[in-house]
């Protein structure tokens, strides 16, 4: 497990959302820098897709264990 996901998988539910609002804002900007040239690092951007996919699984990963409490 990477440095990252350790530290995103201790923040609360609220953090997380919060998290991932910034983050594809983020992303988003850098597609714009991209777009109009201003962008040198690339890779930035995928590294910010990865966040974002990495933020909403740990957020789905929460939704589904608190349905399987509430069902059982």
């Amino acid at each position: 497990m990477t440095r990252e996901l350790t530290e995103l998988r201790e923040m609360d539910l609220a953090t997380l959302v919060e998290e991932l609002r910034a983050t594809k804002q983020e992303a988003l900007n850098l597609r714009f820098r991209n777009a109009t040239g201003q962008l040198d690092d690339t890779a930035a951007i995928t590294k910010a897709r990865r966040q974002i996919a990495r933020i909403s699984m740990l957020i789905r990963e929460r939704e589904i264990v608190a349905a399987e409490a509430a069902g059982k």
